[in-house]
């Protein structure tokens, strides 16, 4: 993989990552005449849940499903200029140009009061773009892209935990209008957050009463007993295994764990992220299968965090699907949305059948 950093017009950072093996590129600058970036992110907690929660009013005015012609995550061309000044590209990161986090979000002008503290919306948001092809989708990248895209998340997993105040980083991808993605262009995004998200914070809870109790670790003894089971196992290879959770949430709900406790996505073998590349493409091809359709899927990286619990954590990506059946969507109703209990009307080991028979 070869790296190359640039800047964009109003003074955001962009990264090209070109494939191994690919020619050099040229690089343009970023001729656009863009207004200065104008950020005010704050976060307000909450303490009813005991949670922060993020206000970036800002977002309101972010593009939304512009036509392909439009789209500003292709590559420039004359006329149409893009987030992305090149013609042509393999992987690029960059600056969000509507984040909800960043870095300098000015001054924050009321503290808030003191059962509701405030705090300025420090953080990082960044766009991941897996291909210049607007058409394309993850499932459908060469292993060798799928590895670049893995060696980019690692990469900035590392640029982004050593920068002042971050706690956790998330990469993830929402693929789909159903779910609300914004930007049909395949990409992702990546978070650097100054606390620990609510989800990780209450499984490294877990985590550790389990270890007071047992000595072990327990999303280790969660990847054994699915292994051993083998009822709610899609697939598995040398170095992964990807299973539907006996207590899965969604009606199309996949985590895949490395057969290796590691922390976060760089500490992973070359072997690991070759090997993670062939199942996770053969995982999203099979996704697809299900309805004959592109199935709209949210997919993100439960790492550890960056300065506490690494020994309890253990990688692994968690996908989910809101399509309950071919021309039905799940929504996160009453009791789901305001008490936090989820009803999932598919078995878990129904979709993991399902799963496994609509493989090549």
């Amino acid at each position: 993989m070869r790296k190359t950093v640039a800047r964009l017009a109003d003074g955001r950072q962009l990264i090209y990552y070109d494939d191994t093996g690919g020619q050099s590129r040229a690089r343009p600058v970023d001729s656009r005449q863009l207004p200065p970036l104008n950020v005010g992110s704050e976060l307000r907690f909450d303490p009813l849940v005991d949670e922060w929660v993020a206000i970036a009013a800002h977002r309101q005015d972010r593009t939304h499903l512009p036509d392909a012609a439009d789209c500003p995550l292709c590559p420039s061309r004359e006329g149409a200029l893009t987030e992305i000044p090149a013609s042509d590209y393999d992987v690029v990161v960059f600056d969000n140009r509507f984040p909800s986090l960043a870095a300098d979000v000015g001054e924050l002008m009321s503290q808030g009061e003191d059962l509701v503290p405030r705090q300025p919306g420090i953080g990082h948001c960044e766009v991941v773009c897996f291909t210049s092809d607007h058409d394309r989708s993850f499932a459908q990248l060469s292993p060798a892209r799928a590895r670049t895209v893995m060696d980019a998340w690692a990469d900035r997993t590392i640029e982004l935990g050593l920068q002042p105040g971050i706690e956790q980083v998330v990469p993830f991808e929402n693929r789909g209008v159903e779910i609300g993605v914004t930007l049909e262009h395949p990409h992702g995004q990546i978070y650097a957050i100054p606390f620990a998200a609510p989800r990780t914070r209450r499984m490294l809870e877990s985590a550790r009463s389990y270890r007071r109790r047992t000595w072990r670790n327990l999303f280790g003894d969660i990847l054994a007993t699915e292994r051993k089971a083998g009822t709610r196992i899609v697939a598995e290879n040398e170095h992964w295994t990807a299973f539907v959770p006996a207590a899965a949430r969604w009606p199309v709900e996949v985590h895949v764990y490395p057969h290796r406790q590691v922390p976060d996505l760089p500490a992973l073998s070359d072997a690991e992220r070759d090997a993670f590349c062939h199942l996770y493409l053969d995982l999203l091809r099979r996704l697809d299968r299900l309805y004959d359709a592109p199935l709209p899927y949210v997919a993100a990286w439960q790492q550890a965090m960056v300065n506490i619990d690494r020994d309890l954590s253990y990688l692994r990506l968690e996908l989910f699907s809101i399509r309950r059946a071919e021309d039905k969507l799940k929504y996160l109703a009453a009791m789901e949305s305001a008490m936090g209990v989820f009803l999932n009307d598919v078995r878990p080991e129904d979709a993991a059948q399902r799963l496994r028979d609509v493989g090549d």
